[in-house]
């Protein structure tokens, strides 16, 4: 994790230590075969988070270079902090620097069926990019776990109709 930006503290020195302590990690990780992912998260649910866009997270993946540094692209924080998803997922799936895909509802982070954002469509664009990886959930069921699971069987059954 990124982690808190102190106030006071310079963004360049803390953007300096960051990519200093990530490469140090990658090179740890690589020796045991292991991925490292970083990921953007919006500022209202952990204000002063040091790392909320997606661009900055690409650009320091690019910046340290390390082939097993990669992305988790949490779509509830992006569409909170950065909106136009489908246009980043066009943008960053093809480079091969997204370790993982996470989703949850916006803005309340519950089940991703309720909320602003049409995971559906995300669902296909995602498809058409080829993305063979997982997506997982982090969010808040508004009932027990099983019944927060209703918006996947729902969302499997719309899928084999439409095949």
């Amino acid at each position: 994790m990124a982690g808190l930006a102190p106030d006071a503290a310079s963004r360049t020195a803390m953007s300096a230590t960051y990519l200093a302590n990530l490469a140090w990690a990658a090179g740890r990780a690589a020796s045991a075969k292991v991925d490292i992912l970083i990921e953007p998260i919006n500022t209202r649910d952990i204000p002063g988070y040091f790392l909320n866009r997606q661009d900055d997270a690409h650009a320091i993946v690019a910046a340290v270079g390390a082939p097993n540094l990669m992305v988790q692209m949490d779509l509830y924080h992006c569409q909170i902090v950065e909106g136009d998803v489908a246009m980043k997922l066009r943008a960053y799936l093809p480079t091969g620097r997204v370790g993982h895909l996470q989703i949850a509802g916006v803005p309340e982070r519950h089940e991703p069926d309720v909320g602003e954002v049409n995971y559906p469509y995300l669902f296909d664009v995602v498809d058409a990019l080829g993305w063979d990886g997982w997506i997982g959930c982090e969010y808040r069921p508004k009932a027990a776990t099983s019944a927060g699971l209703g918006w996947l069987r729902a969302l499997r059954a719309e899928s084999l109709n439409r095949r």
